[in-house]
């Protein structure tokens, strides 16, 4: 743990917390115009190779022996919970679901860290994932919601292999955040091309017409919030422990939530309501247990 991270989040870092949320909630937004002219994995395949060129120059190999760990976390993070998360915000028709049910990434990442890890926690922690996941559940109640629950569905299984993936990078050594997104975007262009071409017919056609709306959607997820919001992020990681600064980054969700009723024609009920502050709730208990246990704590990811 970082020795001057235990004093707590000053003003600058708050600042850069601040600047990292309005990334990222931004990024469900532009994603979201971009995918009404771009198919899902199509977009996360353009997002991938924008940053696989800006990375490549800086990329490190991993460990000896760590490629086929590094392959199955590209794997994992770059082509199915982005394809999948794309798809989710696609079918949804708003953002405030797909950024909330996004969240349960944490306590699914706590659940398989206990499962193939043998991490313990007590039950203050097992109560805080029973609240995320109940929270879902009154979620997929909303009617808004209700009009596409495959949504609801897609997101989860995203936020299942992120999880995965974010257990798994902890066994991976000798890589900074800016490899690992560069190996992922290198590995993970090859397969979401391929799933593209055979899951989003035409896609590649409308590609070309596709308006500067959609292409600069893609541009800034990968510039904007993966680069700037994840570099931003790893500068924090370096001063304080990951639990310490993940209680400030749920403003993301949040901010999601609000860009969606301005922009975006949100009209959540009650459930999306209560719903989203258990899921919240949940995620912020998790990251407290975390702290004061000095626990390991999944990083937190854009969508």
């Amino acid at each position: 743990m970082p020795a001057h991270g235990v004093h707590g989040l000053g003003g600058r870092d708050l600042l850069l917390v601040g600047v990292i949320c309005v990334a990222w909630a931004f990024n469900f937004l532009t994603s979201a115009w971009a995918l009404q002219e771009i198919p899902p994995f199509l977009f996360t395949a353009v997002r991938l190779a924008i940053l696989a060129l800006l990375l490549v120059p800086f990329l490190k190999p991993p460990a000896q022996g760590q490629w086929p760990l590094l392959f199955a976390v590209a794997l994992c993070n770059g082509v199915v919970h982005f394809g999948l998360s794309f798809w989710a915000l696609q079918l949804a028709g708003n953002l405030s679901s797909p950024a909330i049910v996004m969240q349960s990434y944490v306590p699914m990442a706590a659940l398989l860290a206990w499962w193939w890890l043998g991490e313990r926690f007590a039950w203050r922690t097992a109560l805080a994932i029973a609240l995320s996941f109940a929270g879902v559940l009154v979620i997929g109640f909303d009617p808004m919601v209700l009009r596409a629950p495959a949504s609801l569905v897609l997101m989860l299984v995203s936020a299942f292999f992120l999880a995965t993936g974010t257990v798994l990078m902890r066994r991976l050594t000798g890589l900074d955040m800016f490899s690992q997104q560069g190996w992922t975007a290198v590995i993970g262009l090859l397969p979401l091309l391929l799933l593209s071409a055979l899951l989003e017919p035409g896609g590649f056609a409308g590609l070309r017409n596709a308006s500067w709306v959609a292409w600069g959607g893609a541009a800034y997820s990968a510039i904007g919030s993966s680069l700037l919001g994840h570099g931003l992020y790893y500068v924090l990681v370096q001063r304080h422990p990951v639990a310490q600064v993940t209680p400030w980054l749920l403003l993301s969700p949040v901010l999601a939530v609000v860009l969606g009723l301005l922009f975006y024609g949100d009209d959540p009920g009650p459930q999306l309501w209560i719903g989203g502050a258990m899921v919240l709730g949940g995620v912020l208990l998790i990251a407290l247990r975390a702290l004061a246990k000095s626990r390991p704590l999944p990083q937190a990811r854009d969508i």
